[in-house]
């Protein structure tokens, strides 16, 4: 990260910070309802501003991804007393909890694991290294193999960046928390893999904020469910078109938009299907294998393209050779260092 990030990133804090006092402050004295969340309006719109200071892809990204989706879906279930705020919480756990992707466990579910371990982490960054290493060979790849590489990028980067927000978290306030990431390449379905296994602190925050209202308008039968998962997808695939311009700096496409649609009605008739008694189903390996196949082919249609076109992707190969060289060149040096020690010894 270049000096001015660097300076970016402090300011950019000490913003958030503010801007969360302020929120808890405001929720503590008014009752949820118009009147709070009128009180939010300042933050509501300050949050998705403040991940342009950053000159990076990365941090632009990762920022907007905190910020103007997890935080501002936060504050709106706040607003309506709802949610995991709670203004009587220590104001660095309230930031923490507002601004992160985390997700305090619930201590009647008795969930599996916290997140990943240092040797599931390593393991996953040495992966993510050797396929920022095979870009070297970009220019001779197969389009198809590099979209499968770019495929494997994003899961391994996102899952080791929310479980370092993550470890933080835990490390800083003793949360126990839930993990971001459970195995999505063992979905059996969509609906497995959107809801149950990829990054699920979205899905913790579109239930309450768009899928149960929804469905509690139009009605609790088959028609209501349906509603609130299209209209949870709908809405994620918006939100994705303000992270693809935290991305490339360019106005949205409507693909990203178009391809949680598609998921979301597939997922509708995946429902339904299933709903059938009797109606066959394939094996869970081929189902596994038929979900992974729709997800990156309907990726390399909809979703890769408005990040490949401008040349988005050629900044995060860059950044990401940055990041694994300066990782080397560290290790290099620590273990000379210790070399040189140890022969004084």
């Amino acid at each position: 990260m270049a000096g001015g990030d660097l300076r970016s990133l402090v300011a950019v804090c000490a913003a958030v910070t503010a801007a969360m006092w302020y929120a808890r402050f405001a929720a503590r004295r008014l009752r949820p309802g118009l009147p709070r969340l009128a009180a939010f309006v300042p933050v509501l719109a300050v949050l998705p501003f403040l991940p342009l200071a950053f000159r990076a892809l990365h941090p632009r990204a990762i920022s907007g991804f905190f910020l103007a989706w997890l935080a501002e879906f936060k504050l709106l279930l706040l607003a309506s007393g709802q949610g995991p705020l709670d203004p009587s919480l220590p104001l660095p756990a309230f930031v923490a909890i507002a601004t992160f992707p985390v997700r305090q466990r619930d201590p009647t579910k008795n969930a599996a694991g916290s997140g990943l371990g240092p040797v599931t982490s390593a393991v996953m960054a040495a992966l993510l290294a050797a396929i920022v290493s095979l870009y070297w060979y970009k220019e001779r790849m197969n389009p198809y193999a590099l979209l499968v590489l770019y495929s494997l990028h994003v899961y391994l980067a996102l899952e080791l960046v929310l479980a370092c927000a993550a470890a933080a978290v835990r490390a800083v306030m003793g949360m126990d928390l839930e993990p971001q990431f459970d195995r999505p390449y063992l979905s059996a379905h969509l609906r497995d893999f959107w809801g149950r296994r990829w990054n699920l602190s979205v899905p913790a925050v579109l239930r309450p904020c768009v899928s149960r209202p929804v469905r509690a308008r139009v009605g609790e039968g088959a028609a209501g469910v349906a509603a609130g998962v299209l209209a949870a997808f709908f809405v994620s695939g918006v939100m994705h078109e303000l992270m693809f311009y935290y991305i490339t700096l360019r106005p949205p496409t409507g693909e990203a938009t178009a391809f949680f649609t598609l998921h979301g009605a597939l997922a509708v008739a995946e429902g339904w299907w299933a709903a059938r008694e009797g109606w066959p189903r394939p094996p869970r390996p081929v189902a596994t294998a038929l979900t992974l196949a729709l997800v990156m082919s309907t990726g390399f249609w909809l979703f890769f393209p408005p990040i490949t076109r401008p040349g988005a992707d050629k900044v995060v190969i860059a950044e990401s050779e940055a990041v694994v060289a300066f990782v080397r060149d560290t290790g290099i040096w620590a273990a000379a260092s210790v070399h040189s020690a140890l022969s004084l010894l």
